[in-house]
């Protein structure tokens, strides 16, 4: 792709309304255009055949041929990067597109997208953008593994040997889903999540992970017991620390400060990971896909307390920014692709 060239979008949504503001959106903008619309997924696969957009804006509720359908075979023919632009109701459906291939999703508060809506235009016009730095054209769907075994009880199951510390954006939540779909109901490790998302996403996204793996995995609130076999997903809007209280393990989550350029903020969780670095209680940041670089300080904060970092290889992560910049730092300890990161990570309890 010419970087020079401006990207050619192709809209689809089923609202006359919302194919109109979604193209002033992009009307006056310098690094992307639009150069087709279509009403259901029948007419975006002529139009993607017919113009090869370099990136698709996806409405997943429409006649005919809806988003879904639309995605498989997309992805299967001509795999595009698509972004979903989807209203707060749609939280599950929006899940089901990034495992189907979509790359990102951006929310609207109500179901038409509001030509004065700058947070909508800002976002949707960042995101396209990233479309520049995936390092290749579209993700694969992936098949995740539902859950094997019969969730843990709903009590604690005790003090983890290891905290692990998880960095993701774009492209996160598929290679969320493929990590704790993967991970040894025996790890006796806690997993903390700090996604970039918004936050009335951020519940259902923890109780979609809940469903796909032998970890039980909730949105993490303020005081919240971390207990081993348990993931806790930061809330959108909000950051997380894990903080040591006596002689349990415990969550902080707030509002972010000043200096938290992101939001969730991974450097932020990845420090307070770092602090409870011990003899007794293992500590490793992992770092996968996403634009930036959040994740760096605290991944250098955990090598310096004595723990291990592992990167998302360049090979697997869809968008390269925030491992590499580990990976380019000299932290990573393992640099891996994201289908033995589980792997790795579930050896760690013999350690």
């Amino acid at each position: 792709m010419n970087d020079k060239k401006k990207l050619g979008v192709l809209v689809v949504d089923d609202s006359a309304f919302n194919r109109r503001n979604i193209a002033e959106i992009f009307a006056g903008s310098d690094d992307a255009e639009v150069i087709g619309k279509a009403s259901d997924g029948d007419e975006a696969l002529r139009l993607v055949a017919q113009l090869k957009p370099d990136v698709i804006t996806l409405d997943l509720e429409m006649p005919r041929m809806d988003g879904f359908t639309f995605l498989r075979i997309l992805m299967a023919k001509q795999p595009t990067p698509v972004i979903v632009v989807s209203s707060y109701s749609q939280k599950e459906n929006v899940f089901k597109a990034l495992e189907l291939g979509a790359i990102d999703f951006v929310a609207k508060p109500e179901r038409q997208v509001a030509p004065e809506g700058a947070d909508v235009r800002t976002e949707l016009l960042e995101k396209v953008r990233l479309v520049r730095n995936l390092r290749r054209a579209a993700p694969e769907a992936r098949s995740v593994r539902p859950r094997e075994t019969p969730p843990p009880s709903e009590q604690p199951s005790g003090t983890p040997r290891l905290v692990i510390g998880v960095a993701s954006s774009t492209g996160g939540p598929t290679a969320l889903l493929e990590v704790f779909s993967r991970l040894s109901p025996r790890l006796p490790a806690s997993v903390l999540v700090a996604q970039h998302m918004p936050d009335k996403f951020t519940r259902t996204f923890a109780e979609r992970l809940d469903k796909r793996g032998s970890f039980r995995v909730t949105e993490g609130q303020e005081g919240d017991l971390v207990a081993a076999q348990r993931g806790y997903v930061c809330p959108g809007r909000q950051c997380m620390e894990i903080v040591r209280v006596g002689a349990e393990l415990r969550l902080r989550t707030g509002a972010p400060g000043t200096n938290d350029r992101y939001v969730p903020s991974a450097d932020r969780l990845l420090r307070s990971v770092a602090q409870l670095a011990a003899p007794a209680l293992d500590v490793c940041g992992v770092v996968l896909t996403g634009m930036g670089d959040d994740g760096l300080a605290g991944a250098r904060a955990i090598r310096e307390a004595g723990g291990l970092v592992v990167a998302e290889s360049e090979e697997s992560a869809v968008v390269y920014g925030m491992p590499g910049a580990v990976v380019r730092a000299g932290l990573a300890n393992e640099v891996l692709p994201l289908s033995k990161i589980a792997d790795f990570l579930s050896t760690l309890g013999a350690r």
